[in-house]
């Protein structure tokens, strides 16, 4: 068994572009560990997933923004389901300190 660290070598993280690192895959699921830098969709643009996605911010702050919805602030520790197919996009995320996420993809 090889045991990892979700934390591990964000100081060596080229963060001029969100960071992305799929650290899991299985048959129906898979998870992301993302790492954000004042990062955020760019204007005009919309995320739209063909998997559900449960997301968690492990350190940091983000806020999310849902079609026709008011925006989500999340803070560490927060957690939310975003439906697939569902329009969203990261308003804006923290850069102090960087903002950790980890993502589950999944049918």
């Amino acid at each position: 068994m090889i045991v990892n660290n979700i934390f591990e070598n964000l100081s060596d993280l080229d963060l001029s572009d969100e960071y992305i690192e799929k650290i899991f895959e299985g048959e129906n699921v898979y998870v992301e560990r993302i790492v954000s830098k004042a990062h955020c969709t760019k204007p005009g643009e919309w995320l739209k997933q063909e998997l559900n996605e449960w997301v968690i911010v492990l350190s940091g702050r983000a806020v999310l923004s849902f079609e026709g919805e008011p925006d989500v602030k999340l803070k560490s520790g927060d957690y939310i389901f975003i439906p697939a197919h569902k329009l969203h996009r990261v308003k804006e995320t923290s850069s102090e300190p960087n903002c950790v996420w980890l993502t589950f993809f999944f049918k």
